[in-house]
């Protein structure tokens, strides 16, 4: 192998001088981080009857900050676990033709599908697969918080693969670069920037369901693992309001600490692999990572660890993967098509057959067009949701985005805000509704905003932020009218950040219906009429055909609306308003 092609660590830029002071310190939080992994899984393996299992956690204050290290250890398993799946998927989705016609329609279905209807399937047989051990329950959590972050990340990762610039993929094919050194050498890095953000707004969209996902009710059971979001689920059931605000401190300071510590770093590290023709004045900064870059540790450990990366190069040359494909003669290549279309066509047909058949034989067709129905209140939330988002963070995101000072105060406040699991709110406006009388079918949408908004004003802020200065400059020059500056400059260059926001924030409202349109506090339930209220009554009933039939509504619902309109204005933001 070529010794140019060796990701070595090598003195640039970007290096420091190094200090020993900084090396202590890495090395003391590198011990102290691995000694708390340590201490925190140990009660991940733990003794478990599935008869007896207690289906609350203590209140008890003092447990709080191990509880909030239990589900933060949840919370980067399931990241670990969703940035391996964007890899391995977003790869094959793009780089296999016959696989993609599959693989983005699959990926489009399983964003569709609430974490509840995952729940209700998996914690069976996770619990079947670790008799007699807490591990199957934690599995089962994990696999929830999965379900909330992997498609978005899969779905970033896939576009920065297709949008590659020519460019690179000849010069990839002109080093005669290997499928392995071609990902890592070249697709990782193009697709990092847009991966770390959206692996940042996943993150806190698994914080938004980290209550489903540990105080788990499903098949007429209820389970309950150790975590700061079963703690506020048992406190709302015993009307607990102090010790629910207890938690949300915790939790506030588990999210700026956790931005300060690991995604600020992150998030600055990634800037060294954007793409622009000029670098920003305005650079952001992080000491955390300054005291990396001052330290050997990093260095030393990209020497040891880097040469292992080789040997699966070779593994998969033994194997005839590494190189690229070779040329398949169009005869050939549209035979293949044919029999991957009629084999894929019959696994769909038989599977419709499957769900025809037991709707029929158990609720009747009659329950779908009920769900359906459900389902346009559900709709109705959404967009007015998506309305007023627009209406209010448009604006505030354009002023943040183009102004650098204010970005540097603004960007870190709105990372902690979207990284907040907005629903341990629930319970207090829940208390304000049962004090109040009011309604909940109105509230909902204001429930459901607390998840699903920051989509929206996260994408306006990178848009606004990458609106070329000469245009800028040209706008102020020409003293464009404010209205025209709005139209002919911002709203154009905006547009195609503001449709993927737009995009990822409805399927997030789609999902925040499940926890917003059912709400507990104490012995009262307030339920608006929607299809997320059905969903969740049918996963705690252990309806299955109910189930099925919700599930199925709701990814009707989203992929239709996916297809009819957002993709459509995906592809008009793409052909006109790309910069």
């Amino acid at each position: 192998m070529n010794a140019a092609l060796r990701s070595y660590p090598s003195r640039g830029a970007l290096d420091r001088p190094r200090s020993r002071w900084a090396d202590v310190a890495v090395f003391a939080g590198a011990a102290i981080l691995i000694w708390l992994i340590v201490q925190v899984s140990a009660g991940m393996h733990v003794p478990f009857d599935e008869s007896t299992a207690a289906s609350t956690v203590s209140t008890d204050p003092s447990e709080l900050p191990y509880y909030a290290a239990r589900s933060l250890l949840r919370m980067f398993v399931a990241l670990g676990a969703s940035i391996l799946f964007a890899f391995v998927y977003a790869t094959a989705a793009a780089r296999l033709p016959r696989a993609e016609k599959v693989l983005l329609p699959a990926l489009d279905m399983l964003q569709s599908v609430p974490i509840l209807g995952f729940l209700s399937v998996t914690v069976t047989g996770f619990i079947a697969l670790f008799p007699g051990s807490s591990l199957g329950l934690e599995c089962a959590s994990i696999f929830a918080i999965f379900t909330s972050q992997a498609w978005n990340m899969a779905f970033a990762f896939h576009h920065s693969l297709v949008s590659q610039p020519r460019e690179l993929d000849e010069a990839s094919r002109n080093l005669r670069l290997s499928r392995w050194q071609r990902f890592w050498r070249v697709d990782v890095p193009s697709g990092m920037f847009p991966l770390v953000w959206n692996a940042m707004m996943s993150f806190g969209g698994g914080w938004f369901f980290l209550t489903a996902a540990e105080a788990i009710s499903v098949n007429n059971r209820s389970y309950a693992l150790p975590g700061i979001g079963s703690y506020v689920a048992t406190a709302t059931a015993d009307s607990e309001t102090g010790k629910v605000v207890l938690a949300i401190v915790v939790m506030v300071a588990l999210v700026v600490g956790l931005n300060v510590l690991f995604w600020r770093p992150i998030t600055v590290w990634a800037e060294r692999f954007r793409v622009e023709d000029s670098e920003s004045a305005d650079a952001p900064r992080s000491l955390v990572l300054d005291v990396l870059r001052r330290s050997h540790v990093p260095g030393l450990l990209g020497r040891a660890l880097g040469p292992l990366v080789f040997p699966m190069d070779r593994f998969l040359r033994v194997f005839g993967l590494a190189e690229h494909p070779l040329y398949v003669a169009p005869a050939r290549r549209r035979a293949a098509d044919a029999v991957f279309a009629v084999v894929v066509g019959a696994g769909l047909l038989a599977g419709t057959v499957a769900i025809v058949r037991y709707i029929a034989g158990t609720i009747g067709f009659g329950e779908v067009g009920h769900a359906l129905l459900l389902g346009l209140a559900t709709l109705a939330r959404v967009i007015v949701l998506l309305v007023f988002a627009t209406a209010i963070w448009v604006p505030i995101g354009v002023w943040i985005g183009l102004n650098p000072r204010v970005s540097r105060v603004a960007q870190p406040i709105v990372q902690v805000l979207a990284s907040f699991p907005a629903n341990f709110l629930f319970p207090l406006v829940t208390a304000v509704l049962v004090a109040t009388g009011a309604s909940l079918q109105w509230a909902a949408i204001l429930l459901m905003a607390l998840g699903a908004q920051w989509y929206i004003l996260f994408n306006v802020i990178a848009g606004a932020s990458a609106v070329p200065n000469d245009l800028r400059e040209a706008a102020a020059n020409l003293r464009l009218p404010r209205r025209l500056w709005w139209r002919r400059l911002i709203l154009p260059a905006i547009f195609p950040s503001l449709v993927t926001g737009a995009i990822t924030a409805a399927g997030g409202a789609w999902n925040a219906a499940i926890v917003a349109e059912v709400v507990k506090f104490g012995d009262t339930t307030l339920t608006a009429t929607g299809l997320g209220a059905y969903i969740a009554d049918a996963t705690r009933a252990g309806d299955w055909p109910r189930i099925l039939v919700g599930v199925l509504a709701m990814s009707a619902f989203v992929v239709g609306i996916n297809r009819l309109c957002w993709r459509r204005l995906y592809a008009l933001a793409q052909r006109r308003y790309s910069l």
